[in-house]
């Protein structure tokens, strides 16, 4: 006996050609049956859907934050520019009113100082006129009363009476108003007032008190400057101012203003003197 005859041999055995048969016929079978139950299956049986879900990838991920990122940030601008936008307008608007309201307080200012110098230019030009009236008056007063009688009719003023007579024939043509005292429209206390403070005299304000100061006098016995009055002497409803030679200057009504009038033309009731 040789040495290798009992050395197994390590090569896989072959299948014998009976089994490979049986296999093959068992695999056509299965083969078969499912051709089989394909051709049994119903014509109009719905076919299976099959669905891919799609599963986002990590690229995706970082585009889609990124955008998100980039859209935050551009709304962040946008926002903050628009409270810079409303800020500045804002503070334009304010400076604006500010300015608005300097230049009208300044438009004021000076509406106010032009009015002023106005109404002070004014009233130089009226005591200018006034005093040149009342020089007139009482030049020409004088010049009338120089050649007059001793009677009691043309006596001359002379003092504080004769301011007080110039003063008021200085008036006559003025406006009657009632409660006006001067420059230009008088009542007939206030004219009265008004030339005895030119004296330095200063008298009430309205006529029944007027009427009630001093002593009484005769009509027969005039002075000018003695005060004149219609009614009783503590209750007068008119008063005037005698300016020597039968006549008074008065404010008589708002029809005829301040005039000067012969005592006949309406002859006062009393009269009363101050001086």
């Amino acid at each position: 006996m040789s040495q290798t005859a009992h050395i197994p041999s390590h090569r896989k055995p072959r299948r014998s050609a009976s089994k490979l048969a049986f296999r093959a016929g068992v695999a056509g079978g299965v083969f078969s049956t499912i051709a089989v139950a394909g051709a049994a299956a119903p014509a109009n049986a719905e076919p299976v859907t099959e669905t891919t879900l799609e599963m986002p990838t990590l690229g995706s991920l970082d585009a889609d934050l990124a955008s998100a990122v980039s859209a935050s940030v551009e709304a962040s601008q946008q926002e903050a520019l628009d409270q810079s936008l409303a800020a500045q307008e804002k503070a334009a608007l304010e400076k604006a009113a500010k300015d608005a309201k300097k230049a009208k307080a300044e438009a004021d200012r000076k509406a106010e100082a032009e009015k002023a110098e106005k109404a002070r230019a004014e009233a130089r030009e009226r005591a200018s006129r006034t005093s040149e009236r009342t020089s007139l008056a009482a030049s020409s007063y004088s010049a009338g009363a120089s050649d007059s009688g001793s009677s009691s009719s043309s006596r001359v003023a002379t003092g504080s009476a004769a301011a007080i007579v110039a003063f008021a024939r200085a008036q006559v043509g003025d406006a009657y108003v009632s409660g006006g005292t001067g420059p230009n429209s008088w009542d007939c206390s206030g004219l009265v007032q008004a030339a005895y403070r030119e004296a330095g005299i200063d008298l009430p304000r309205v006529s029944s008190s007027q009427s009630s100061m001093g002593t009484s006098v005769s009509l027969s016995d005039l002075q000018p400057g003695d005060i004149l009055y219609w009614g009783s002497r503590s209750g007068s409803y008119h008063v005037a101012i005698y300016v020597g030679g039968g006549n008074y200057v008065g404010a008589q009504n708002p029809s005829t203003g301040v005039v000067e009038r012969s005592l006949d033309w309406d002859t006062p009731s009393g009269a009363v003197r101050i001086l």
